[in-house]
């Protein structure tokens, strides 16, 4: 008896929990970065948040320089933020409208191309399908193909 996959649940358990970060999709960090940004309106000097981390200014400066060039560690963020009474969240949305449909298309995608290739092969043997029925064998092989997820679907 086959086991059933489960990559679909939880696939659809990620959609549900990347939901609450769609919104902040639109929220583009200050140019100088969130340290800097919150520092500054906290009117707080380098070395005020030095001294909440142990570290000197100039270390500070770093820090915000890395924010900045995006090189900085999210253990770096995580501390920074704690230094600033703030909570670090982060996580990553989807850039279509979630995941079930990124794998839903890619799917599709190799369904197409796997049916393609055997219709082709029916045409040399004068067995070509219409194209109803190819809509057909595309569509149950994409559902077919999002419930396994292969491997093959990210070659």
């Amino acid at each position: 008896m086959k086991v059933p996959n489960n990559h679909l649940i939880v696939i659809r358990q990620l959609d549900a929990k990347l939901k609450s970060f769609a919104a902040l999709d639109q929220v583009l960090p200050p140019s100088r970065g969130w340290i800097n940004q919150l520092r500054k309106a906290f009117n707080m000097s380098l070395a005020q948040m030095g001294g909440r981390l142990s570290k000197t200014p100039q270390a500070i400066k770093e820090m915000e320089n890395r924010e900045s060039d995006e090189s900085i560690t999210l253990k770096s963020l995580r501390e920074a933020g704690d230094a600033l009474n703030m909570k670090l969240v982060y996580g990553f949305v989807p850039k279509e409208e979630s995941l079930e449909k990124m794998v839903e298309d890619r799917a599709r995608k190799l369904a197409k191309k796997i049916v393609k290739r055997t219709s082709t092969t029916m045409q040399l043997e004068d067995q070509e399908n219409s194209d109803s029925r190819l809509k057909q064998a595309v569509e149950e092989l994409t559902q077919e193909i999002k419930r396994e997820i292969p491997r093959s679907l990210w070659d």
